[in-house]
């Protein structure tokens, strides 16, 4: 796992592909730090909602785990926060929810 921030790490940009893997082996839990609005609009499936505007390290499930947002940029800043607490997480997804659409990987809409 990696600390975002430390010393010896930096954050793991893990890419759309990578991710759906990592989904389909069931080794981690994605945590998607868009609002509720956009969460609901689409979403990857199996992504927990844990909104940047209210994101608690504290609060994420234990084990191994991937942050995503739009576009990278919310997702980072949630990680920095785990930075802060303490809390490892494996990475962030490459991209945020833009880099899997283009790579074809299906989503949920509505």
């Amino acid at each position: 796992m990696f600390l975002f921030g430390s010393k010896s790490s930096t954050l793991r940009n893990i890419s759309a592909a990578e991710l759906h893997n990592m989904l389909a082996e069931g080794t981690i839990t994605l945590v998607d730090v868009r609002e509720v609005g956009e969460y609901e609009q689409v979403r990857i499936k199996g992504a927990l909602n844990m909104p940047l505007s209210g994101f608690d390290p504290a609060r994420l499930p234990a084990g191994e785990v991937v942050l995503h947002c739009g576009v990278g940029k919310r997702s980072a800043m949630a990680a920095e926060k785990c930075a802060k607490a303490g809390r490892e997480i494996t990475g962030h997804l490459a991209g945020g929810l833009n880099g899997w659409l283009q790579a074809g990987l299906p989503v949920i809409a509505g």
